[in-house]
């Protein structure tokens, strides 16, 4: 078997050489490339199709995030794993519905790193260490970000949606990572009709904001996580 192709994709030195140090060390994987912001990431994702990059999310040119949309939205087959100085649950949350199958601490011990590398490459996702399926990572963004549905009795989306097919398209969009702008540009409409249609989304929803609705998009099948996007 051919070993698992890796670019790095993190702007501090010193930093960057030890991923380098820790993977080499491993017969399994071959770092393929390196980059230190979001320009040469997108350059050399797309000239060595990796199997794997190692993200920062703090670049000085891009927010990591975005970056990965852009790699992803022409290689859907790299896996992205999410490695940031500020360990946060929603940004998680928002790295994964991005496109991203792990996200890490910097702190992560090397051996986790290298179980993280083999298992995002297997299939799984990875979140604070934890391996899980798609339908796990739902559950647990869920039950980490919430949902409410007082009525408690929500059909399936299979059979029945509480919004209007232009709420649908807007609230698929969002959930793809899309801004209020973006989703304006795309469906030709004034951001302040993509408001009107947001606030409308989370009432029927009986949601908070815009993260809770993109959990009930998942969790009800409308989009997934691997869904690509254009934004």
């Amino acid at each position: 078997m051919d070993p698992i192709k890796i670019l790095i994709v993190e702007d501090h030195p010193l930093f960057r050489q030890g991923l380098v140090d820790v993977l080499e060390m491993d017969p399994g994987l071959n770092v393929v490339a390196q980059a230190a912001d979001g320009d040469s990431a997108v350059q050399r994702a797309l000239e060595h199709q990796p199997d794997i990059i190692l993200m920062d999310v703090n670049l000085p040119d891009a927010n990591g995030l975005k970056i990965t949309r852009q790699i992803l939205s022409t290689l859907p087959n790299t896996k992205v794993i999410i490695l940031t100085g500020y360990d946060d649950t929603d940004q998680a949350f928002h790295a994964l519905r991005l496109g991203a199958t792990a996200y890490c601490s910097k702190d992560i011990p090397p051996e986790e790193l290298l179980q993280t590398i083999y298992a995002v490459h297997a299939g799984s996702y990875v979140v604070h260490g934890r391996q899980m399926t798609y339908d796990a990572v739902i559950e647990w963004a869920e039950r980490r970000l919430g949902h409410y549905d007082p009525s408690g009795n929500v059909e399936s989306a299979e059979s029945f949606t509480p919004l209007s097919p232009r709420e649908m398209e807007v609230l698929e969009m969002v959930a793809r990572g899309a801004s209020n702008k973006e989703v304006a540009l795309e469906l030709n409409i004034s951001q302040q009709t993509v408001k009107n249609h947001m606030t409308a989304i989370l009432r029927k929803l009986h949601v908070d904001d815009r993260t809770q609705a993109a959990v009930y998009a998942l969790r009800h099948g409308w989009v997934r996580l691997d869904s690509s996007s254009s934004f």
